[in-house]
Order: C-alpha cells, then sequence, then structure tokens
C-alpha cells in the first residue's frame, strides 16, 4: 500500500526539476554543516515534507472511525465500604433457591399425613440450591434431647405440651438457659425452617446456638430437624398458621386459625399442631392478622397456651394482645425486604433500640440471604458492646 502512495506522490508532482549550478548551493551547503542549523533545517523539512505529503494525497486515516478520550489517572476511593460491602454480601441479592427434604431426615414425627398446599413469602421456594459462606460451626453446648419426662401427654394427634406435676413448664424447661452480662441484649428469631433440606441445615448449622429457631408444622421430618437443632444448642418454637388478609388465597394450609372459626376449631387445631413434635419452648405466629380481629380466637389461643406453659412470641403484629405463659413481640421485622443493605440496615437499627432500651427482638424468614446476613452480623455484636440472647430470654410473664 506505502509503495502504491509513493507511486502516486511521484506521479503527481511530475519531472524533477533540474538541478541548479553547485556553485550557488556552496555557501547554503557549508552552512548545514553546523550542527545547530543542520538540526533546525532537518525540522523543517520534516514538517515540509509531511504538510506536502497531506496536502496532495490527504490525511491517509481520514475516513476511518475516531474518537477522544481523556486520559485520568483513576483517583483511588476516599469513602469508607459500606456494612455490606465490608460483609462481601455482592454475591447475595440474588438469592439462591431452597433444596429438597433430605430422605435422611425422614424419621418418625414426619410427613405431615396428605399433601398440604400453603402460601410462602415472595421470594421463598422449595427448589434445589446453592451453597452458603459462612463457616459452620461445631455443636457447642447441646440442649437436653426431648421430650423431658413429666413434660408431655397423650393427644389425639400425638404427644402435647404440659406443665409438669413439680411445677416445671416448656417454656422454661426448653428455652435455652442465658445469663445477662449486663450489656443491651439482641435476639433474633429465623422461621419458615424445615421446608427445605438447604437452608435449614444452614440455619442450624452456621448460626449461633443463641439464635432462635422456628419451624412449620407441616415439614416433613420436623422432630429430625427440632432434634438436630437442639443438639447444636438451639432453642426452638413451632409457627402456628393464622388467617391472613385475601385468606383463601392466601393460605397458610389446612390447620389455619380462623377469625370464623371459634374457641372449638381453635382447639381441635392446636391439638394436632402442637402435636407435630417436641422439645420447643413456645410458639410464633405464621401470618394471623385477620386472626387476630377475634377476640374469641384469641382469647381461646391464649388460654390453651397459658394452661400448657408454653410461651408466645408474634412478629409485632399481635403486641397489644396479652396472655399465654410468657409473652414478647419482635421490635421489627429484618428482611421484608430482601437485600443485604436493606437487611444490614434492619440490624442496625435493632442493635440501636437495643442500645436505648435494654434489650431488642427481630424476626426473620429463612431466606438464604437473612441466614448469611444474620451470621455475619451477630459475629460482631460482642466487638460493638451488646450480647445476642434467646428470645425466650425477651419473655415476660403476664403481670409481671
Amino acid at each position: 500500500m506505502f509503495a502504491k502512495r509513493q507511486s502516486a506522490l511521484a506521479a503527481a508532482a511530475g519531472a524533477p526539476p533540474e538541478p541548479r549550478s553547485r556553485v550557488a548551493m556552496e555557501p547554503v551547503l557549508n552552512a548545514l554543516k553546523k550542527p545547530p542549523v543542520a538540526a533546525g533545517a532537518a525540522g523543517v523539512f520534516v514538517i515540509g515534507a509531511a504538510a506536502l505529503f497531506v496536502a496532495v494525497l490527504g490525511d491517509p486515516r481520514a475516513g476511518a472511525p475516531t474518537a477522544s478520550a481523556v486520559l485520568e489517572r483513576p483517583v483511588a476511593a476516599d469513602t469508607a465500604p459500606t456494612g455490606a460491602e465490608a460483609f462481601g454480601f455482592s454475591g447475595l441479592d440474588i438469592y439462591q433457591d431452597l433444596g429438597p427434604i433430605d430422605p435422611a431426615l425422614m424419621g418418625e414425627g414426619g410427613a405431615a399425613g396428605g399433601e398440604a398446599l400453603i402460601t410462602l413469602p415472595d421470594g421463598a421456594s422449595v427448589a434445589s440450591g446453592q451453597g452458603f459462606s459462612a463457616p459452620v460451626r461445631a455443636p457447642s453446648n447441646p440442649l437436653p434431647k426431648a421430650p423431658i419426662a413429666g413434660l408431655f401427654q397423650p393427644g389425639p394427634s400425638g404427644p402435647l405440651p404440659r406443665i409438669a406435676a413439680d411445677g416445671r413448664v416448656p417454656a422454661q424447661a426448653y428455652a435455652r438457659p442465658f445469663r445477662s452480662n449486663g450489656k443491651p441484649m439482641v435476639a433474633l428469631v429465623v422461621g419458615g425452617l424445615g421446608l427445605n433440606s438447604a437452608t435449614t441445615r444452614a440455619a442450624i448449622e452456621r448460626l449461633p446456638a443463641e439464635v432462635t429457631l422456628s419451624f412449620v408444622p407441616y415439614a416433613e421430618g420436623l422432630q429430625t430437624w427440632i432434634d438436630m437443632a437442639r443438639a447444636h444448642g438451639h432453642e426452638v418454637m413451632i409457627e402456628l398458621p393464622m388467617e391472613p388478609t385475601g385468606y383463601p388465597d392466601n393460605d397458610p394450609g389446612p390447620y389455619t386459625l380462623l377469625s370464623s372459626g371459634g374457641a372449638d376449631d381453635v382447639a381441635v387445631k392446636l391439638d394436632w399442631l402442637l402435636a407435630r413434635a417436641t422439645g420447643y419452648f413456645g410458639v410464633t405466629n405464621y401470618l394471623g392478622d385477620r386472626f387476630a380481629t377475634s377476640d374469641e380466637g384469641v382469647t381461646a389461643l391464649m388460654t390453651n397456651l397459658r394452661q400448657r406453659g408454653l410461651a408466645f412470641l408474634d412478629d409485632g403484629s399481635m403486641r397489644r394482645r396479652p396472655g399465654a405463659f410468657a409473652r414478647a413481640s419482635a421490635d421489627r421485622v429484618v428482611d421484608e425486604e430482601q437485600t443485604p443493605a436493606a437487611i444490614l440496615r434492619q440490624f442496625n437499627a435493632l442493635e440501636a433500640a437495643a442500645k436505648t432500651n435494654g434489650a431488642a427482638l427481630g424476626t426473620g424468614f429463612s431466606y438464604p440471604v437473612t441466614v448469611e446476613a444474620a451470621a455475619r452480623w451477630t459475629a460482631g455484636l460482642e466487638a460493638r458492646g451488646l450480647q445476642l440472647a434467646p428470645a425466650s430470654a425477651m419473655t415476660r410473664r403476664p403481670g409481671r
């Protein structure tokens, strides 16, 4: 290509001019032999040649795509990373699917009998899942194996909790022992467990023993899951499905406590729900904003729980409803928005509430992002001047 361009240049220039006489050029040649003059002349010659080249042929790069770029040296960020960035949550805002039921966990107290179609929170599923990055914790300070003698009685669907003849109650006997160190206390309940093996196992093995775990009564292998949780030191609760707004389109399952059911309906369904397993210190609500409006239904529920020595913890939606043997209401739900940054903000708010009031209770669903965030958040509580407590430590006896 360059050869053709040079030939074109020669043709356009025409025949070379006649050489001038040597005598006339001698003064010029002598001057050019001096180094400063020679260098300057060479520069002028190069510039002139380039100008002639462009003038005759045009810019050889003309017509090619061009772009201008400002070359700047990148400036290092001088802002501290957010909590979510420091925890390394960047890969968690797309939730892992949940894993299938582990066949090895299908022991006694397994299938609920038949098939229950229940509505899960947005973002939850029972499909196969991926792993978790939080480390597995070695079991420590296991809780006594359930059932404990004297704390159960036969029921139409299985053993039911009861107050022992010597006054022991499930709300205390099955709770994780706790002693305050004087620092503000925070507690966390992670619920929705038992529906899949991946997330349930992760919550049991990767969360501190002080985190309370709440199980779905329809879960297969429920007693085996509860035994595993208690062996890792976790106290546990059973979730009671309660009628929500939008029922039956929004359906927590066939044993849902209904606002229109009355005391007898509540009693029959509790006999089935509470007999699903043993070893829980209390129960909590799953949904239930419509059931909470039923004075008859709520009174029947609380009376039953009080007579059986069970605690009742709600997610904050039934705060004004007293009753049961012991009560507590959550200060906030930590994962209504299921992103690492949003969950971290809720954990920060929970810490602030604990420092203001002395104690704070949070609840969350077993989304993989919640389990992962909780595992990392709890690891730094002591350094931030707080004590992680089991949820049972937040309960209070009515009138005390």
